[in-house]
């Protein structure tokens, strides 16, 4: 009795199982956080959708749903009615090919730029590196399918460099701050985003001791910055100006 009552809970399980489905599709016009919020809960109006998980970088979307309930051409046809979000095939070996910009205060020299480019010429799916000693700036083409901000970013930092996000346009400015080594914390990170919409992107280096920052100036002025910065307990220092030793 008991191993029939194994064997039919198995055949019971199984069955349950086999109504799972996954699709993956990319979606071009999904290109932030709040184009994959709006995704979701378009594909969430159709019956037996489990669960989705999304990719802006890559601008994918995977879809886990009841193909008892519902199919893929169904959920294509409803991302295919929204006009922006219309979905098409994605694969593991596409090449997704996107730029980005990261401004490195502490990038001081021709020897700081060159080491960071043969870290990054290391990392599978980079396609071209620029360095810009004079605005501090490295801009990065890189394929989203092999490699990804995160995994850039981490590797410059491992370098000893703090990378923040680079716009050229005049209305965004760049802080570099000292902070005490036990301070170079994520939650520092937190704490500055949370505090201002007017911080686009904040980032520290334990080894150095150091908080970079990417802010809009015309809603937050250098000085409105550090004292924000100490009145959230954190200890920022303007840096004396860098003499290169290399």
């Amino acid at each position: 009795m008991r191993s029939l009552f194994i064997l039919l809970c198995s055949i019971f399980f199984s069955g349950v199982a086999a109504q799972t489905d996954t699709l993956t599709v990319r979606i071009k016009g999904m290109r932030c956080d709040e184009c994959a919020h709006k995704v979701m809960t378009i594909v969430r109006q159709l019956p037996g959708i489990e669960s989705l998980r999304s990719n802006t970088e890559r601008r994918t979307t995977t879809i886990v749903f009841d193909r008892s309930k519902t199919c893929a051409d169904s959920i294509e046809a409803r991302l295919a009615a929204t006009g922006r979000y219309k979905a098409s095939p994605y694969s593991p070996s596409d090449t997704i090919r996107r730029g980005m910009g990261l401004r490195i205060d502490d990038m001081h020299c021709q020897n700081c730029a060159n080491k960071i480019v043969k870290r990054l010429e290391q990392i599978e799916g980079i396609d071209s590196l620029s360095p810009h000693l004079d605005k501090h700036y490295v801009f990065i083409r890189y394929d989203a399918n092999r490699t990804c901000k995160d995994a850039i970013r981490e590797a410059i930092g491992e370098l000893g460099y703090t990378p923040v996000n680079y716009y050229s346009d005049p209305k965004v400015a760049f802080a570099y701050y000292i902070i005490p080594k036990e301070q170079a914390t994520e939650e520092t990170i937190d704490k500055l985003l949370i505090h201002s919409d007017a911080i686009d992107d904040a980032n520290v280096n334990a080894r150095n001791g150091s908080l970079a920052v990417t802010y809009f100036k015309n809603e937050l002025s250098a000085d409105q910055l550090l004292e924000a910065a100490h009145q959230l307990g954190i200890n920022a220092e303007v840096p004396a100006p860098h003499e290169c030793k290399e």
